[in-house]
């Protein structure tokens, strides 16, 4: 198209001279024989020749903006200066001032010397996977490329703004069975309480650390088919701690099965327990800007999770039924209270012996069972008991055992606007056996067992479009013991109170407020906690739905 251009600019400019030249010869022919012609004067060659020049003038102007463009063109594909797909072609605009639309049907090029790409004008075949976005590359002999000059945008992809274009869309790469998609999460809070040491109020790894500003969980979220058997899922975590340096930690990687038979489905990899409904799941999706009492004493503040596998079965059942059982190392703080080698080699005031697995039985176990019913159209239910059990670092045979039980009823309007009015409410009860060997030295001689136990329930109003507001009580019972002085088996509960704004689904507002009461002990004196927090995240990408 552009030769075309060139080659009808570059005959209008002869001709137009050719004309000009051919008006002062016309005057020296013999005048015609008709007898009444009028005979040219003066004054209209002389228009003619200022028009004829004008015209050249013109012409000579579009010809020098056509060279520009092609220049600029070509200097832009060549140095690859923008980050932005480059589009070898006209830009819309430019295009429909200067020639026709390009067909539809035309090729797009790809200016690179990387031989593994192959330009096809067959559409890019769709994606076998369901909810994946079909592949940007061609569908015959396609292959990722790394040369950034490489034209791989639609139409409906170069623009953030067009129609085409979707939030939602996941950053995907690769094409056909093989995909990946990438989400970044950024979740930030400003708090402020009465109390110096909120590290040690607060029981969480990802709750508020300290008065000011937390930045405690910033995940990199990864998933995608691995090929017609496997799926594979990884979650990379940031944080900074109370000196702003950055630590990062594998929360979770693993793959599991996509079509086994008779409704069974494999896990293997780092991955959290199914204990329970809040410690499968990630700090954003939490309804309350801190992990509740229980969960951070009992299963530890970084969540029960740990390399194992796992494997499930859905019951052929006319409602939902599954069993789930599993089984992981327990090494480590993310088995706190299993094979946990505790702070400086002390956990509840013991010397712990930090061994390797022994067999079988220094492994934790970890069953679950849960059911859910719809109650009616608007009305679900989802009830389950989870159970860990395994060996811990205190003594040679200390044993710990963990007993769960948790509820879930959630409403939602028959009338809901994306999501709106719902309420929801959910509580979960832990029961915790713990044996404990003998202590430090002579001033803790004894072995003992702790019973221990706590929960909380919380309930969830979706008052409006965007806006829920929730209400939550903790309280968790330690056993008293004249022998073990450690912070963590102070008896305490915990009032809490929020307001969430979702502007989007890719971004929420929170604000809370929390009152804690600590009860007094042998070693440890009461007190009351007063604690704000302003929580902001915002996501980046596709960002898998997590499990109801």
């Amino acid at each position: 198209m552009k030769k075309i251009i060139l080659f009808a600019l570059a005959v209008l400019p002869v001709a137009a001279v050719s004309a000009q030249e051919a008006a002062p010869a016309a005057s020296s022919l013999p005048a015609p024989t008709v007898s009444n012609a009028t005979p040219a004067t003066v004054a209209d060659v002389e228009a003619l020749r200022e028009q004829v020049q004008s015209l050249t003038e013109t012409v000579k102007a579009l010809q020098q903006q056509v060279k520009d463009q092609q220049a600029a063109l070509e200097k832009a594909n060549l140095t690859g200066e923008s980050g932005l797909p480059q589009n070898p072609e006209p830009s819309p605009i430019a295009g429909a001032e200067e020639s026709p639309a390009p067909a539809g049907n035309a090729p797009p090029r790809f200016p690179t010397e990387d031989t593994s790409v192959v330009s096809s004008t067959t559409a890019p075949a769709a994606s076998s996977v369901p909810g994946v976005s079909a592949s940007p590359f061609p569908a015959s002999g396609s292959f990722p490329t790394t040369d950034t000059s490489v034209v791989t945008s639609t139409p409906e992809t170069i623009s953030s703004t067009g129609a085409g274009a979707s939030l939602t869309q996941p950053i995907t790469i690769g094409g056909g069975r093989n995909y990946m998609n990438i989400s970044l999460d950024g979740l930030f809070a400003l708090a402020y309480s009465s109390a110096r040491d909120l590290d040690h109020i607060e029981v969480g790894d990802h709750d508020p650390q300290q008065r000011g500003f937390n930045a405690r969980n910033i995940e990199l979220a990864f998933d995608g088919a691995v090929d017609p058997y496997f799926e594979g899922f990884a979650n990379i975590v940031f944080k900074l701690n109370n000196d702003n340096e950055t630590e990062v930690e594998v929360e979770e990687a693993f793959m599991q099965t996509t079509s086994l038979p008779f409704n069974l489905q494999l896990k293997a990899g780092q991955f959290f327990a199914a204990f329970g409904r809040l410690n499968p799941t990630h700090p954003h999706t939490w309804d309350f800007a801190d992990t509740p009492l229980v969960n951070g004493l009992f299963l530890g503040p970084d969540g029960l999770r740990g390399v194992g596998a796992q494997g499930s079965w859905t019951l052929p059942l006319p409602w939902y039924s599954q069993l789930i059982f599993a089984s992981q190392n327990g090494r480590g703080s993310t088995g706190f209270s299993f094979r946990n080698p505790g702070e400086d080699g002390m956990f509840f005031d013991r010397i712990t012996t930090d061994r390797e697995a022994r067999g079988l039985q220094d492994f934790v176990w970890i069953p679950r069972f849960e059911n859910s019913f719809n109650l009616s159209d608007t009305q679900t239910v989802l009830a389950g008991v989870s159970g860990a059990f395994g060996s811990n670092e205190t003594g040679a045979n200390s044993r710990t055992q963990i007993y769960g039980a948790d509820l879930l009823y959630k409403w939602k309007s028959s009338h809901a606007e994306g999501g709106f009015p719902f309420m929801k409410w959910q509580t979960e009860f832990m029961y915790r056996r713990f044996q404990a060997g003998h202590g430090a030295d002579d001033s803790f001689p004894v072995a003992e067992t702790f019973h221990d136990w706590g929960l909380y329930s919380q309930v969830l109003w979706g008052f409006k479009k965007g806006w829920v507001a929730g209400i939550r009580g903790d309280y968790v019972h330690m056993q008293d013991s004249m022998f073990t002085d450690d912070l963590d088996r102070q008896s305490r509960w915990r009032l809490s109170a929020n307001l969430t704004w979702y502007p989007t689904e890719f971004s929420k507002i929170r604000l809370q407020y929390n009152q804690d009461f600590l009860e007094e002990n042998f070693f440890l004196s009461a007190r009351e906690v007063e604690s704000i927090f302003l929580q902001w995240e915002f996501i980046l990408g596709s960002h898998g739905a997590h499990k109801f």
